[in-house]
């Protein structure tokens, strides 16, 4: 160190010096010296990742921690199983479990889902440390959740790639990171004999816990051993899916290094004792009772002050949980784990690569932080599937694909090919395996289909973008799509679609539906039928491509089915503030339909921010899913061009698109609602969606914890991002709608090692020029407002020359993006 020091300049051997000197200090003071001791060190090792132009330092892992973004906060790799954080008992909240607000800390657990909606998901097998006992008696410790639930000290949750820390009202600091399979804690207490711990001061002697209770509540079964030497914790339990049906069973395996151990024990609800060391399946046919049981150890107070927990998860057994910890964290190094998820999230990041001259720093955190949280699910839990033997990769936490298809597995396309088609195997494995393709799965567990079958457009979009290493059976892909358009399941509430014989007859899902082949909500029939028109659009697009001509004119055909919803003579009608009704000037909306042909009324505005906006979840009676008929009048987009001639033409189509975003109509925290806010560009308006991106970003998608408009689904970060580099896809066409980057210029990776870059000429941070006044593609004039995945393939420079007014570049019927009505090429033939 010192040949190395002395070969340095002086000013940089005391930038050097410096920062080790704080960090032995710092690592030599006991914990209490400091108010929150972990921020310390953060906060250092912040300033060294600023002069290292680290992008890791503008993710905050904490944005969408409140305003129900229900992000998963904690460390993770990308697509990672291992996910540890505090849990807390807001339930409304805690879907991930862990909430930046005053609710109290549960304890500690290692699985999570991230983003999203309904209820509490996973938070399995949760730690809890205690700093000792009330007169040095373990059984004067609380054990149930509800009692041992403790406020957190204001301010002190710290939340990093790779890292995340808390400070407990009862003297203990936790600080966790992960592996892939193993989640690793290190538990901080004061160095004195006698310590503060929620009200009681209590001796020195650390009693952590490990309860087999999850989030929502849902254990059955299941058991938990100690071993009263060694202090390895292991165990399982049956569990059920958040928002799904059946079981699924996880296990877990726990050991503990920095103290000496004192005694073990069990406990079951309230009741603790050091004479049973198993409970459950292990030791005979007891069934552990529904609530908190588990076990514990009594530490000796800890000489270094801290105790390391590591905790391996699987799904396979808790002897696999032993394995994975083993092997991935041998030696309990804490340090190298934190620096293995940063150099994971390092590679994975800079794919992307973009001019940040003159951005703020809350810009940039909004984007990096929006890139970060697209990856953290779904995840892969290839290996750990209990269900089937298989080679081929396994995918869980696809919550939902009603809500990723549209903007999150586009972008894993561009800056992820490879997890994408990992992840376009696995749904095709699952459809090998259980005969459908899922629309939301998690716990290996089957969820309910918000709408379509909208796996269907997930392979379509992989297949028209050639995105394959040769691995994807294509074959099997498209019987896995015609599956969903022409079988009816049982049970189309967890997979497939109903109503097919309707659809097939009729071309819609009428309100009073007859269906006899199957089972599922008689409901959402306008949203259903415009997805399935979608669905059926991305299966003409695969069977095209496949060389099946029949095939893809009679899914074309369907794909016009939106029309068989479209009233042309419903009015957009509301009640004012006085009760009077009023109409605006917009006439022509989806509208249900009954089997007879007649029409159906559904207020126009039902189910947006403007009226009754929790009346259409799963649940709902009404034909709408989580949003109004206003919205899904917008969900053609595979003939927007025959929409847009359908409400007056362009004008009136603008008009209308306009008002839907200025009325508050629209509501930007599901993800149905991205699409309209670019569909602009079909009008002939394209400055029009560069105007509502900067409305959008930073007014509803920001650096703030509150700073995502709802449930994450690793949507919302996509959505950001997409804004932040120019571009926007319709998912399942090989179509990108072009605004102007929030940066001077981004660049991509591409496979054939040339760039992607699309530069702003007349860039300023202001963002007074947002508007294209003309652009070149590689020198040359382009005068189309959409762009083809070849770009992101081959690469390329687009350059944007901006202004402050809106110009006539891509307004012309031929620069428009494709429309069945108007492009007759587009799917080859008299398709």
């Amino acid at each position: 160190m010192k040949r190395v020091l002395k070969s340095l300049p002086r000013r940089r051997r005391s930038l050097l010096v410096l920062p080790v000197v704080a960090i032995l200090v710092w690592a030599l003071l006991p914990v209490e010296s400091f108010t929150h001791p972990p921020r310390f060190f953060l906060d250092l090792t912040s300033v060294l990742d600023k002069s290292s132009g680290d992008v890791l330092r503008y993710i905050d892992p904490l944005i969408g921690t409140v305003n129900g973004g229900h992000v998963f906060p904690g460390p993770t790799l990308p697509y990672g199983m291992a996910k540890p954080v505090a849990d807390v008992d807001n339930r409304g909240e805690a879907a991930a479990g862990f909430v930046s607000d005053d609710s109290r800390i549960l304890g500690f657990s290692h699985l999570h889902d991230s983003g999203t909606g309904g209820s509490p998901s996973l938070g399995n097998f949760p730690l809890f440390p205690h700093p000792g006992c009330p007169e040095d008696d373990f059984t004067q410790c609380k054990y149930t959740s509800v009692q041992r639930a403790l406020k957190r000290i204001e301010g002190s949750a710290v939340a990093r790639t790779g890292y995340f820390s808390i400070g407990l009202n009862n003297s203990v600091y936790a600080e966790m990171t992960a592996t892939e399979h193993a989640a690793l804690y290190r538990f901080n207490f004061p160095s004195k004999a006698e310590v503060y711990s929620d009200g009681f001061m209590v001796p020195n002697s650390p009693l952590i816990l490990l309860d087999l209770v999850d989030l929502g509540n849902t254990r059955s079964g299941g058991d938990i051993e100690v071993n009263a030497t060694s202090g390895r914790i292991k165990g399982g339990g049956k569990f059920r899916p958040s928002f799904g049906t059946g079981q699924y069973e996880a296990f877990f395996c726990a050991d503990f290094t920095g103290a000496e151990i004192r005694n073990t024990g069990t406990f079951q609800h309230m009741n603790a004792t050091n004479e049973t060391k198993a409970l459950g399946n292990v030791v005979s046919d007891y069934t552990i009772p529904f609530g908190s049981a588990g076990a514990w150890i009594h530490f000796a107070r800890a000489p270094r002050d801290h105790i390391m927990a590591r905790v391996g998860v699987s799904f396979m057994s808790a002897d696999q949980a032993c394995a994975n910890a083993e092997r991935e964290v041998p030696d309990f190094d804490f340090g190298r784990a934190v620096k293995g998820i940063e150099a994971a999230w390092r590679a994975k990041l800079s794919v992307v690569s973009p001019d940040q001259g003159g951005m703020s720093k809350d810009l940039l955190t909004t984007f990096w932080s929006g890139l970060y949280r697209a990856m953290l699910s779904p995840q892969d839990y290839t290996g750990e599937n209990p269900l089937w033997n298989s080679d081929e990769p396994y995918f869980d936490s696809f919550y939902c694909i009603w809500d990723s298809f549209r903007a999150q597995h586009p972008l894993l396309t561009i800056v992820d090919p490879a997890a994408q088609v990992r992840m376009v195997r696995s749904l095709i494995d699952t459809y090998k395996h259980e005969g459908k393709l899922p629309d939301c799965r998690m716990s290996f567990s089957k969820g309910y289909t918000q709408g379509g079958s909208n796996a269907d457009v997930v392979l379509a979009d992989a297949f028209v973008k050639n995105l394959t290493d040769g691995a994807v059976n294509w074959n099997l892909a498209y019987e896995a799509v015609v599956s969903d358009a022409e079988v009816e399941p049982r049970d189309w509430s967890v997979q497939g679609r109903g109503g097919l014989e309707s659809w097939h007859k009729l071309g819609y899902i009428p309100f009073d539906d007859d269906d006899r082949n199957g089972t599922g909500p008689m409901s959402r029939s306008v949203s259903r039928t415009v997805e399935y028109a979608y669905d059926d659009f991305a299966i003409a697009l695969m069977a095209r491509g496949l060389g099946l001509q029949a095939d893809a004119s009679k899914y074309v055909a369907r794909a016009r089915n939106w029309r068989n919803l479209f009233n042309a003579e419903q009015a957009d009608q509301y009640r004012d503030g006085m009760g009077k009704v009023r109409s605006t000037e917009f006439r022509g909306f989806m509208q249900p339909r009954y089997r007879n042909g007649t029409w159906r009324y559904q207020n126009t505005r039902l189910c947006s921010p403007v009226h009754e906006p929790h009346k259409c979840y799963f649940d709902t009676q009404y034909d709408t899913y989580e949003g109004s008929p206003w919205l899904y009048t917008f969900y053609v987009p595979q003939d927007m061009a025959g929409l847009i001639g359908a409400v007056g033409g362009p004008k009136a189509f603008v008009d209308r698109l306009d008002f839907f975003h200025e009325a508050g109509i629209n509501y930007m925290g599901n993800e149905p609602n991205f699409l309209p806010t670019y569909q602009f560009h079909y009008g002939g308006r394209p400055g029009r969606s560069a105007y509502w991106v900067h409305r959008y970003i930073p007014g509803q998608f920001n650096a703030s914890v509150a700073g995502i408009p709802g449930n994450d689904d690793c949507a919302m970060g996509a959505f950001a991002a997409f804004a932040f580099m120019g571009f926007f896809p319709v998912a399942g066409q090989d179509v990108y709608l072009v605004t102007p980057p929030l940066f001077r210029a981004v660049s991509l990776r591409t496979p054939s090692g040339r760039p992607a870059t699309i530069r702003n000429v007349g860039f300023d941070p202001a963002y007074e020029r947002i508007y294209v006044q003309s652009a070149r593609l590689d020198g040359k004039p382009y005068n189309r407002s959409w762009i083809t995945h070849d770009f992101f393939v081959n690469g390329g420079t687009l350059e944007l020359v901006l202004g402050k007014e809106e110009s006539d570049w891509g307004t012309r019927d031929e620069d428009l993006p494709p429309s069945l009505s108007t492009s007759a090429d587009w799917l080859g033939g008299d398709a």
